[in-house]
């Protein structure tokens, strides 16, 4: 699989998982859903791995030091994704009779997110730099942001205005 497509197809699996885990369960109980996900995650987790092991071009010395570091990142990731999720369905509950003080929550909410966000990928750089070159370092946060970008673009597409 070429790397534009192993992009397109990686992006597709992540942006899945931000618009089903938005979804109410329709026939399935809260516990099959939670098992559903959790599958669904693992799945777009490996498929996004393989994605960066074929972009980042990694020497065996390289790869040796970068994947714990990978892995951490990625657990710290999801958590941060999660806290997301939270924001957009405390967001998706109340958007249509937003008052002042929600709004400044929702707000809040949003810039220290932002804010967390930097401050997880500042906090990497030193680990990443211990073990990998600037131009790789570069070329996975540019990897880690085109990923974001397009499942920033895919929520926006499907959250709606405040009204």
């Amino acid at each position: 699989m070429t790397s534009k497509k192993s992009l397109i197809v990686s992006i597709s699996l992540l942006t899945l998982i931000l618009v089903l885990s938005g979804l109410p369960a329709l026939a399935q109980d809260k516990e099959k859903q939670s098992d559903n996900m959790q599958i669904l995650r693992e799945k777009v987790r490996a498929d996004k791995k393989l994605f960066m092991a074929q972009n980042m071009q990694l020497t065996e010395a390289q790869a040796k030091g970068f994947w714990p570091i990978y892995e951490s990142y990625q657990n710290d990731l999801m958590k941060y994704n999660d806290r997301v999720m939270a924001m957009i369905k405390s967001y998706a509950s109340g958007y249509e009779s937003m008052t002042e003080t929600s709004a400044k929550q929702l707000l809040d909410t949003y810039f220290g997110l932002e804010m967390d966000r930097v401050n997880m990928g500042k906090a990497y750089l030193p680990k990443l730099q211990a073990v990998l070159p600037n131009v790789k370092i570069a070329r996975f946060y540019q990897l880690e942001n085109k990923i974001q970008a397009a499942i920033s673009f895919d929520a926006a597409i499907h959250i709606p205005l405040i009204k």
